[in-house]
């Protein structure tokens, strides 16, 4: 009996462990995130919001005086269809924390810990279905909102040039920015295992951080606060939006310049240092989050 039970576990085990494909995991993610109502909701969420913002700031845009430049027109029209992306972006860094707390407060990461052994397997494809899920819908809802702002803008002297690639760019980044927020959210999820404090946690790197440091720049009128925030997540990740005409002309976001009458240079980055700098933040919370899971009981 005892041979045949042994016998049974190890032919068992053999099954299970050949059985087991990546696609396979993917699967089961892609089930478990469609299956949470917060997941809808807050999807829902980032597409009414970017485009309800987007459609209230194209009405509410003034009248450009006179004939304004090609680049101030489209750049124009890229903010109002990216205006979202500001509050949008709070949507996902919650949505990316409830998407792993939410298996550790319920238990439910022991069944998927179960049924992938190595763990890391489950966690990337866990990273991989959250960011592309929310990479299309936000993408989905940036260019709506830029389809529904443009018959509204040509009133106020900006004529939309639906041929140019730096604006399909920069929605393009948008939906990149959205998704990485996300797994960023989701990586600090990893190594807190607490929804509440994941999400306090996400926010304020995402929003309380970079007020701080606006408030120290017009405090002491210094440079470094706003070198700082230029490696912040929501500052360098902004760069990816940005319609490429603006972004060569931004000015420092401390507002120690305007406060003293004077402009202080502060750290500057392009969209593909923007880029890389988001990616760094997601891959240090992802490693310390990955080495965490291998080395703590579920």
């Amino acid at each position: 009996m005892t041979t045949m039970t042994t016998n049974a576990a190890a032919t068992a085990k053999s099954t299970g462990a050949s059985g087991l494909t990546f696609a396979g995991v993917l699967r089961s993610e892609w089930i478990k995130l469609r299956s949470l109502r917060s997941t809808m909701w807050c999807y829902i969420i980032i597409v009414l919001l970017t485009v309800g913002l987007g459609l209230l700031i194209a009405a509410a845009v003034p009248a450009i005086k006179g004939v304004a430049s090609h680049d101030s027109q489209q750049s124009t029209w890229v903010t109002a269809a990216t205006l979202g992306i500001g509050f949008g972006q709070l949507v996902s860094a919650v949505l990316g924390a409830l998407v792993i707390t939410g298996e550790y407060g319920t238990g439910m990461i022991r069944s998927t810990f179960a049924a992938v052994p190595k763990r890391l397997p489950a966690i990337i494809a866990k990273v991989l279905v959250f960011g592309v899920s929310t990479f299309v819908v936000g993408l989905v809802s940036l260019i709506a909102a830029a389809l529904v702002t443009a018959p509204l803008l040509p009133a106020k002297g900006v004529h939309p040039d639906f041929g140019d690639g730096a604006v399909w760019l920069a929605l393009i980044g948008g939906a990149g920015y959205l998704a990485l927020i996300g797994v960023l959210s989701l990586g600090i999820g990893l190594i807190l295992r607490n929804s509440a404090g994941s999400i306090a946690a996400s926010l304020g790197l995402v929003l309380v951080v970079p007020i701080i440091l606006q408030v120290l720049a017009r405090v002491t009128q210094a440079e470094w606060p706003g070198n700082i925030a230029a490696f912040l997540p929501s500052d360098a990740g902004s760069k990816l939006y940005a319609y490429p005409a603006a972004a060569q002309t931004v000015t420092s976001r401390s507002g120690a310049g305007g406060a003293a009458g004077t402009a202080i240079q502060n750290i500057t980055l392009d969209s593909w240092q923007g880029l890389l700098v988001l990616l760094g933040w997601f891959a240090v919370a992802f490693v310390v989050g990955a080495i965490l899971v291998k080395r703590r009981d579920a």
